[in-house]
């Protein structure tokens, strides 16, 4: 298992903490405390990795793909 870092934001929104993730854009959460807040932002993280798994399908095709900003 790889263990990946990052930072976590957060602020309070009434009684939640709410919170993202810097690195990666989409990663938002909340929590009642700052431990279920840090929870639920790794759950949320590891959602968006399993989404981001690609389809088995037959003929699709990868290649690499530049983009200047």
């Amino acid at each position: 298992m790889t263990t990946c870092r990052f930072t976590m934001e957060y602020w309070r929104d009434g009684d939640w903490y709410v919170g993202r993730l810097c690195e990666v854009p989409g990663v938002f959460s909340q929590g009642k405390t700052l431990a279920e807040l840090d929870a639920n932002l790794r759950d949320a993280y590891r959602l968006v990795l399993k989404d981001q798994q690609p389809a088995r399908r037959r003929g699709v095709r990868r290649k690499p793909l530049a983009v200047a900003v």
